[in-house]
């Protein structure tokens, strides 16, 4: 007769425990909806980390995330360049579904903040899909999906258009040339051709000069001044954008507001980890979508005054380090607010390290592992695989390592799933959802295959073969590298997509599982499976290019130009310049 009473009893206990844990989140149920901290470096290689076998660099931070969460070891890009990535990261969609993968080598991501290409506005990106669930959004750092369509201040693209109820950022991203100490690094081997050919334009009008000065015979002056007025015009062209790509390009905004150009770049990492951790602090009521998309640890490497001569490995060790400082004061303010057990937390990079990124003999990229490429490589293991840590300490299991298929574009699923929202059905969605991977319910990803292209171009594809685990990958085009022998595409900067690769006939076939570098290609005499492994993955391509659609090159040559009227201004075009922020070093 007492059972009704001892119900009662527990019932209440439950209730006051759940009272008192969302008041401090130390009580979580799988059914509430945390918060979510997204971190993202921006071309970090994953053998940049101590989690991922790196003992030389000092990596605590990133490290404390892996052993107190889940750590992915086969987490890949879906490019292995910035715009097409995040792309695909934001929507959870292939870049070429969405128009944001380039047909061209010159620019694969986009390259002019006054450029007309960006995330089409008719995209749904994670933020959109959480904001419509009630929660606080925010990125800070880096966007690089483009600003404006038509006109200066249409903010098309923007980040506040796309999901985003707060921006603190770079609406371009990093580049050496917003440093005007380091050598350019847009199109830096066009800019030179165009003043070789610029100062060789320039002697026309002087050597129509040397038959009137020799008195041979008369050249018109209108003909002179014609020509000399025929190369200003060639010079004013092409300096007009790349003579001031620092001032264009390297832009610090708050919401649709220009607050630093250029940016200050030796102050806007302290900038950021302050609205950061602010954001944290006002939406601490949740739930909030915190998207750090670090600038950090792209060229030009600006690492504060502490952290330099901090690592072995020089400038990059330095803002590896550096990076890794700033995820624990992230970390820091969610212990201290009582928001850890209640906000899931993910570190990720956009893609792989640089390889060719180095000045006078020193390596300005990242480290890729044993895996071979890099950067700008469509196909290669390290231009695609990048770290991957969940921590959710109330949900899922401490310690655990899952070396299964995932991909970036997972994230737009699964954070779909934990915040209880409903994904489109009007478009195809690549991306799967990673939670029952990540809570162990299951021991296979969802994915059978995925697609690895260089922009428009399908380089590779990597057949998940479940019944045996494991990992097929086949190569159709690699990119050539140079000089001859080399790991990367030192000759040129970055390596091709298209022209200069080396077409596979048949292709290269790599068993992943067993191969992890991509040193062994396969062959029918070493390989009973050869066969039929190229044939599954052709058919499996077949099915995949059925369901693309044609969609807005946002690319193309034409939205890749330098547009004044789409330049983002503070003051009078084009006497832009401006610096609303103090002099004072933010408090962190």
């Amino acid at each position: 007769m007492t059972q009704p009473s001892c119900d009662r009893n527990l019932r209440l206990w439950v209730s006051l425990c759940g009272l008192f844990g969302s008041l401090r989140g130390t009580f979580v149920t799988r059914n509430s909806r945390p918060n979510i901290v997204l971190l993202m470096a921006d071309d970090l290689g994953i053998g940049d980390l101590c989690c991922y076998g790196n003992n030389t660099v000092s990596t605590p931070n990133i490290d404390r995330l892996a052993r107190e969460g889940v750590m992915l070891t086969q987490h890949l890009a879906a490019a292995s360049m910035c715009t097409p990535s995040r792309a695909a990261f934001l929507t959870g969609r292939y870049p070429i579904r969405s128009g944001m993968a380039s047909a061209f080598n010159m620019h694969r991501g986009l390259v002019w903040l006054g450029g007309s290409g960006g995330l089409p506005t008719n995209e749904t990106t994670f933020a959109k899909l959480l904001q419509d669930r009630g929660y606080r959004t925010g990125l800070i750092g880096k966007w690089h999906q483009g600003l404006s369509c038509a006109s200066r201040g249409d903010h098309c693209y923007h980040p506040l258009n796309h999901g985003f109820d707060y921006f603190y950022g770079m609406p371009f991203g990093l580049l050496s040339d917003c440093r005007p100490s380091e050598t350019p690094e847009l199109h830096r081997r066009l800019r030179i051709t165009l003043g070789v050919t610029t100062a060789a334009l320039a002697l026309v009008p002087v050597l129509l000069l040397v038959p009137t000065c020799a008195r041979w015979f008369v050249v018109p002056w209108g003909l002179v001044l014609a020509m000399a007025l025929l190369v200003l015009l060639f010079f004013l062209g092409w300096y007009s954008s790349y003579g001031f790509v620092r001032r264009w390009n390297c832009v610090l905004m708050r919401n649709h507001d220009i607050m630093q150009q250029p940016v200050r770049e030796e102050r806007v990492s302290s900038l950021l980890l302050r609205e950061a951790l602010a954001f944290v602090r006002r939406n601490m009521g949740g739930p909030f979508l915190l998207f750090v998309s670090f600038l950090h640890v792209h060229t030009p490497l600006i690492t504060k005054e502490t952290f330099v001569g901090h690592s072995k490995y020089g400038r990059y060790g330095d803002n590896v380090e550096e990076m890794d400082w700033m995820v624990g004061k992230i970390l820091e303010v969610l212990d201290r607010e009582g928001l850890a057990n209640h906000t899931l937390v993910y570190f990720t990079s956009d893609h792989g390290g640089s390889l060719e990124a180095q000045a006078r003999g020193a390596q300005l990229g990242g480290w890729n592992g044993v895996y071979k490429g890099g950067k700008g490589m469509g196909g290669w293991e390290g231009g695609i695989r990048v770290p991957g840590i969940f921590r959710w300490p109330a949900v899922l299991e401490a310690g655990r390592v899952v070396d299964e298929p995932t991909s970036l574009m997972d994230i737009y699923p699964t954070l779909s799933y934990v915040a209880g929202g409903i994904l489109p059905v009007d478009r195809m969605i690549d991306g799967q959802n990673l939670m029952p991977l990540l809570e162990g319910r299951v021991r296979h990803s969802n994915h059978e295959f995925l697609f690895h292209y260089c922009g428009v171009y399908l380089h590779a594809v990597r057949w998940h073969q479940k019944d045996c685990g494991t990992v097929w990958k086949v190569h159709y085009v690699t990119p050539t590298f140079s000089p001859a022998g080399a790991g990367a595409c030192y000759a040129r900067g970055i390596c091709s997509c298209t022209g200069d690769v080396t077409f596979h006939d048949p292709p290269l076939v790599f068993d992943i599982s067993r191969d992890p570098s991509e040193s062994h290609p396969l062959s029918p005499d070493n390989e009973a499976l050869f066969d039929s492994v190229v044939q599954k993955v052709e058919e499996a391509v077949r099915a995949h290019r059925r369901t693309l659609a044609p969609a807005p090159q946002q690319l193309s040559v034409f939205n890749s130009l330098w547009k004044p009227w789409l330049q983002p201004c503070c003051g009078n075009f084009p006497l832009c310049g401006c610096d609303k922020e103090d002099d004072m070093e933010p408090s962190v």
